[in-house]
């Protein structure tokens, strides 16, 4: 009715008019509008060539072929690009959130100043490695972990479980990673390399820094309750928790230490490092070695 054309002014009622002639109240008209219908928001601009249902096949093709757990938006935006896959990584997280398959994460606390706020990333590999521990549990009760990863290529040097946390355990990743890095075991034969650790009582041990200064490593612990610090160690143990630890049972301690060294083998050769352009570990190393190689 209100766009009907008045005979005599030739132009449309108008709403006010009408509301007010059947004394409606407008405010009831607009609330029993039926709104058209709502379109998904796009980002503005052409698609692509793959549309969003194939690209979205392709993304759970990846996530379902990855043999890693809680991988975000751009190593899956990575692996599409090996596959010949191109995309943006704003289409990749758009489809992922839409879907949810998001990795799950968690919100950190407020916090206040920290007691470091430099970098523990090395320029070259071998110059400093950073070692913790964690515990699991097993058909023979609870087992410690020891890790030892390479602060410039996240590369895991060592692995080793155990059901007593005790100094000597706490060792042998750092005698797996000089053993094979550095070819040998003897006096100073690692000269240049420093270890991160914290201080807990199997590092801060006569046993543990005497070995090290037997190998001619330097030590560097981590400032006290500062687990930034030893940031590297602490984010590889996370990686080992979500795809290994947290997902998988074992009945005896050798069962996870057998575990523990497939999952180094697969992770040094497999995981994307995003710092390093989204390549694995283990080519890091290869491609930063391989310059000085070629010189000798």
């Amino acid at each position: 009715m209100s766009r009907t054309v008045s005979p005599v002014s030739g132009k449309p009622y108008g709403l006010a008019v009408v509301c007010r002639t059947w004394r409606a109240p407008r405010a009831t008209v607009y609330r029993r509008r039926v709104p058209p219908p709502l379109q998904p928001p796009r980002r503005p601009g052409p698609v692509g060539p793959m549309p969003d249902a194939a690209l979205l096949a392709a993304i759970r093709a990846v996530l379902a072929a990855s043999p890693f757990h809680g991988e975000g938006h751009r190593k899956v935006w990575a692996r599409l690009r090996v596959a010949g896959v191109r995309t943006s990584k704003r289409r990749v997280l758009r489809l992922t959130r839409e879907n949810d398959l998001l990795a799950p994460s968690r919100v950190g606390s407020p916090r206040g100043p920290r007691s470091h706020d430099g970098t523990i990333i090395p320029e070259t590999v071998d110059a400093m490695w950073g070692t913790d521990l964690t515990t699991t549990i097993t058909g023979e009760g609870q087992v410690a972990v020891f890790i030892a990863v390479d602060h410039c290529s996240a590369e895991c040097v060592g692995i080793h479980a155990a059901q007593r946390a005790t100094r000597f355990e706490a060792l042998e990743p750092i005698r797996q990673g000089v053993g094979h890095h550095f070819g040998g075991f003897t006096k100073n034969i690692a000269r240049g390399l420093s270890v991160r650790h914290d201080h807990g009582s199997q590092y801060m041990s006569d046993a543990f820094q005497k070995e090290l200064e037997f190998l001619g490593i330097e030590r560097s612990p981590a400032f006290v309750r500062a687990p930034e610090g030893n940031g590297c160690a602490e984010r590889f143990i996370r990686t080992l928790k979500e795809n290994l630890l947290w997902v998988q049972t074992f009945d005896t301690v050798e069962d996870l230490r057998q575990a523990l060294l497939a999952f180094r083998e697969a992770y040094n050769t497999t995981w994307l490092i995003e710092r390093h352009g989204f390549i694995t570990p283990q080519a890091f190393r290869q491609k930063q070695l391989q310059p000085a190689a070629l010189a000798a």
